[in-house]
Protein backbone atom coordinates (compact mmCIF):
# COMPACT_ATOMS: atom_id res chain seq x y z
CA UNK A 1 0.00 0.00 0.00
CA UNK A 2 3.11 2.23 0.92
CA UNK A 3 4.37 1.69 -2.64
CA UNK A 4 0.82 2.37 -4.36
CA UNK A 5 0.54 5.63 -2.43
CA UNK A 6 4.64 6.85 -3.41
CA UNK A 7 3.72 5.76 -6.86
CA UNK A 8 0.75 7.53 -6.96
CA UNK A 9 2.19 10.92 -5.13
CA UNK A 10 5.06 11.24 -7.67
CA UNK A 11 2.71 10.79 -10.57
CA UNK A 12 0.78 13.35 -9.02
CA UNK A 13 3.99 15.46 -8.70
CA UNK A 14 5.35 14.99 -12.06
CA UNK A 15 2.07 15.79 -13.87
CA UNK A 16 1.83 19.36 -11.09
CA UNK A 17 5.22 19.91 -12.67
CA UNK A 18 4.16 19.83 -15.85
CA UNK A 19 0.95 21.65 -15.59
CA UNK A 20 1.16 24.72 -18.51
CA UNK A 21 -1.02 27.86 -18.76
CA UNK A 22 -3.94 27.37 -21.51
CA UNK A 23 -3.27 30.35 -23.77
CA UNK A 24 -6.86 30.71 -24.09
CA UNK A 25 -8.06 31.85 -20.94
CA UNK A 26 -5.43 34.40 -21.05
CA UNK A 27 -5.80 35.86 -24.37
CA UNK A 28 -9.94 36.19 -23.59
CA UNK A 29 -8.86 38.05 -20.75
CA UNK A 30 -7.33 40.65 -23.00
CA UNK A 31 -9.88 40.84 -25.60
CA UNK A 32 -12.15 41.71 -22.94
CA UNK A 33 -9.98 44.41 -21.58
CA UNK A 34 -9.42 45.91 -24.68
CA UNK A 35 -13.11 45.96 -25.87
CA UNK A 36 -13.71 48.25 -22.87
CA UNK A 37 -11.01 50.17 -23.64
CA UNK A 38 -11.63 50.98 -27.21
CA UNK A 39 -15.14 52.24 -26.16
CA UNK A 40 -14.97 55.89 -27.40
CA UNK A 41 -12.41 56.00 -29.54
CA UNK A 42 -13.16 57.54 -32.99
CA UNK A 43 -13.85 56.21 -36.31
CA UNK A 44 -13.78 52.50 -36.85
CA UNK A 45 -11.42 50.33 -34.73
CA UNK A 46 -10.15 46.77 -35.17
CA UNK A 47 -7.13 45.19 -33.16
CA UNK A 48 -4.66 42.03 -33.35
CA UNK A 49 -3.67 40.31 -29.85
CA UNK A 50 -0.21 38.37 -30.15
CA UNK A 51 0.14 34.72 -29.63
CA UNK A 52 0.90 33.47 -26.13
CA UNK A 53 3.62 30.33 -26.29
CA UNK A 54 1.29 26.91 -25.51
CA UNK A 55 4.46 25.46 -24.43
CA UNK A 56 5.15 28.32 -21.23
CA UNK A 57 6.25 27.24 -18.19
CA UNK A 58 3.67 29.68 -16.42
CA UNK A 59 1.42 27.68 -13.68
CA UNK A 60 -2.20 27.12 -14.61
CA UNK A 61 -4.01 30.51 -13.34
CA UNK A 62 -7.90 31.31 -13.57
CA UNK A 63 -7.92 34.90 -12.46
CA UNK A 64 -6.40 37.86 -14.35
CA UNK A 65 -5.67 41.46 -14.32
CA UNK A 66 -4.95 43.11 -17.50
CA UNK A 67 -3.16 46.83 -17.77
CA UNK A 68 -1.86 48.80 -20.14
CA UNK A 69 1.79 50.44 -18.96
CA UNK A 70 1.43 53.92 -18.26
CA UNK A 71 1.95 56.87 -20.93
CA UNK A 72 1.36 54.33 -23.18
CA UNK A 73 -0.95 55.82 -26.44
CA UNK A 74 -4.75 54.05 -26.57
CA UNK A 75 -3.71 53.02 -30.35
CA UNK A 76 -1.03 51.55 -32.46
CA UNK A 77 1.72 49.03 -31.44
CA UNK A 78 2.12 48.43 -27.46
CA UNK A 79 2.24 45.87 -24.85
CA UNK A 80 -0.31 45.01 -22.09
CA UNK A 81 0.68 43.08 -18.79
CA UNK A 82 -1.42 39.93 -17.76
CA UNK A 83 -0.94 39.34 -14.27
CA UNK A 84 -2.20 36.71 -12.28
CA UNK A 85 -4.44 36.92 -9.47
CA UNK A 86 -4.29 33.06 -8.14
CA UNK A 87 -1.49 31.88 -6.07
CA UNK A 88 0.75 31.41 -8.87
CA UNK A 89 1.18 34.91 -8.83
CA UNK A 90 3.08 35.46 -12.41
CA UNK A 91 3.04 38.54 -14.77
CA UNK A 92 3.48 38.54 -18.66
CA UNK A 93 3.29 40.99 -21.70
CA UNK A 94 1.09 40.40 -24.47
CA UNK A 95 1.85 42.73 -27.78
CA UNK A 96 -1.33 43.94 -28.91
CA UNK A 97 -1.73 46.14 -32.56
CA UNK A 98 -5.00 48.82 -32.56
CA UNK A 99 -5.83 50.46 -35.37
CA UNK A 100 -8.05 53.07 -35.46
CA UNK A 101 -9.05 54.31 -38.95
CA UNK A 102 -10.31 58.16 -39.23
CA UNK A 103 -10.97 61.38 -40.98
CA UNK A 104 -7.80 63.54 -40.78
CA UNK A 105 -7.35 66.99 -42.23
CA UNK A 106 -5.08 67.88 -44.62
CA UNK A 107 -3.92 71.66 -46.50
CA UNK A 108 -5.73 71.36 -49.47
CA UNK A 109 -3.45 73.70 -50.99
CA UNK A 110 -0.51 75.81 -49.73
CA UNK A 111 -1.42 77.89 -46.39
CA UNK A 112 0.77 80.75 -46.07
CA UNK A 113 2.60 81.56 -42.24
CA UNK A 114 0.13 84.06 -40.64
CA UNK A 115 -2.77 82.94 -43.03
CA UNK A 116 -6.34 82.95 -41.28
CA UNK A 117 -7.61 79.16 -42.60
CA UNK A 118 -10.78 78.81 -44.15
CA UNK A 119 -13.03 75.78 -44.45
CA UNK A 120 -12.17 75.85 -48.24
CA UNK A 121 -8.39 75.21 -47.82
CA UNK A 122 -8.80 71.94 -46.01
CA UNK A 123 -9.65 68.59 -47.49
CA UNK A 124 -10.37 64.85 -45.62
CA UNK A 125 -8.28 61.99 -46.33
CA UNK A 126 -8.62 58.46 -44.15
CA UNK A 127 -5.66 56.99 -42.16
CA UNK A 128 -4.59 54.65 -39.11
CA UNK A 129 -4.10 56.85 -36.23
CA UNK A 130 -1.73 54.99 -35.19
CA UNK A 131 0.22 55.76 -38.19
CA UNK A 132 -0.55 59.85 -38.04
CA UNK A 133 1.30 62.58 -35.45
CA UNK A 134 -0.37 62.32 -32.42
CA UNK A 135 -2.16 65.56 -32.18
CA UNK A 136 -3.51 65.57 -36.52
CA UNK A 137 -6.33 67.27 -36.34
CA UNK A 138 -9.44 65.52 -37.00
CA UNK A 139 -12.07 68.10 -36.48
CA UNK A 140 -12.36 71.07 -38.85
CA UNK A 141 -13.66 73.09 -36.12
CA UNK A 142 -9.97 72.95 -34.89
CA UNK A 143 -8.76 74.44 -37.72
CA UNK A 144 -11.34 77.27 -39.36
CA UNK A 145 -10.40 80.42 -38.08
CA UNK A 146 -7.04 79.62 -36.48
CA UNK A 147 -4.07 81.52 -37.91
CA UNK A 148 -1.14 79.19 -39.36
CA UNK A 149 1.72 79.68 -37.50
CA UNK A 150 3.85 78.11 -40.32
CA UNK A 151 4.51 77.51 -44.02
CA UNK A 152 1.91 74.66 -45.08
CA UNK A 153 2.27 72.54 -47.77
CA UNK A 154 -0.41 70.94 -49.83
CA UNK A 155 -1.35 67.38 -48.81
CA UNK A 156 0.40 67.55 -45.28
CA UNK A 157 -1.63 66.43 -42.02
CA UNK A 158 -2.38 69.41 -40.01
CA UNK A 159 -1.62 69.14 -36.42
CA UNK A 160 -2.94 71.49 -33.96
CA UNK A 161 0.71 73.03 -33.10
CA UNK A 162 0.94 74.25 -36.88
CA UNK A 163 -2.18 76.45 -36.03
CA UNK A 164 -2.75 79.04 -33.38
CA UNK A 165 -6.06 81.17 -32.32
CA UNK A 166 -6.54 84.37 -33.93
CA UNK A 167 -5.33 87.62 -32.11
CA UNK A 168 -8.26 89.81 -30.54
CA UNK A 169 -6.29 91.86 -29.33
CA UNK A 170 -2.74 93.53 -30.27
CA UNK A 171 -0.03 95.06 -28.44
CA UNK A 172 -0.51 98.52 -27.76
CA UNK A 173 -3.94 98.98 -28.88
CA UNK A 174 -6.62 100.94 -27.74
CA UNK A 175 -9.23 98.93 -25.85
CA UNK A 176 -12.53 99.28 -23.87
CA UNK A 177 -12.40 97.82 -20.56
CA UNK A 178 -15.96 96.55 -19.20
CA UNK A 179 -15.71 96.60 -15.59
CA UNK A 180 -18.85 93.92 -13.97
CA UNK A 181 -19.13 93.40 -10.12
CA UNK A 182 -22.48 92.42 -7.73
CA UNK A 183 -24.60 95.35 -8.95
CA UNK A 184 -22.32 97.81 -10.98
CA UNK A 185 -20.42 97.59 -14.70
CA UNK A 186 -18.56 100.24 -15.41
CA UNK A 187 -16.77 101.09 -19.18
CA UNK A 188 -12.90 102.53 -19.62
CA UNK A 189 -10.25 102.38 -22.40
CA UNK A 190 -6.66 101.58 -22.00
CA UNK A 191 -3.50 100.37 -23.84
CA UNK A 192 -2.99 96.67 -24.03
CA UNK A 193 0.63 95.70 -23.06
CA UNK A 194 -0.18 92.73 -24.65
CA UNK A 195 -1.37 90.71 -27.53
CA UNK A 196 -4.40 87.71 -26.63
CA UNK A 197 -6.69 85.49 -28.41
CA UNK A 198 -10.23 85.14 -27.23
CA UNK A 199 -10.25 83.93 -23.45
CA UNK A 200 -6.35 84.83 -22.45
CA UNK A 201 -5.55 87.11 -20.14
CA UNK A 202 -4.68 90.76 -21.17
CA UNK A 203 -3.30 93.39 -19.37
CA UNK A 204 -4.15 96.88 -19.85
CA UNK A 205 -3.39 100.79 -18.60
CA UNK A 206 -5.52 103.11 -17.92
CA UNK A 207 -5.33 106.43 -18.68
CA UNK A 208 -3.88 107.22 -14.80
CA UNK A 209 -1.37 104.59 -15.19
CA UNK A 210 -2.98 101.99 -13.11
CA UNK A 211 -2.71 98.49 -14.77
CA UNK A 212 -5.46 95.89 -14.64
CA UNK A 213 -5.98 92.35 -15.96
CA UNK A 214 -8.96 91.27 -17.56
CA UNK A 215 -10.09 88.30 -20.44
CA UNK A 216 -10.01 89.18 -23.92
CA UNK A 217 -13.57 88.67 -25.27
CA UNK A 218 -13.59 87.96 -29.10
CA UNK A 219 -15.41 91.37 -29.87
CA UNK A 220 -11.92 92.81 -28.40
CA UNK A 221 -13.27 93.76 -25.25
CA UNK A 222 -11.71 93.12 -22.10
CA UNK A 223 -13.91 92.08 -19.41
CA UNK A 224 -12.87 92.76 -15.81
CA UNK A 225 -14.85 91.19 -12.73
CA UNK A 226 -14.82 91.48 -9.60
Amino acid sequence: MRLLACLCLSCCLAMSAHARQDPAPVKKAVENWLNIQIKGLPGEVSYEIGGIDPGNQLAPCAHFDVSRPAGARPWGRSNVMVRCLDEAGWRIYIPVHIRVRVEYLVSARPIARGQLVAADDLAAEVGDLSQLPANVITDPGQAVGKVAGISITPGKPLRADMLKAQLVIRQGQTVKIISEGPGFSVANEGRALNAASAGQVVQVRLSGGQVVSGIADADGTVAVRF
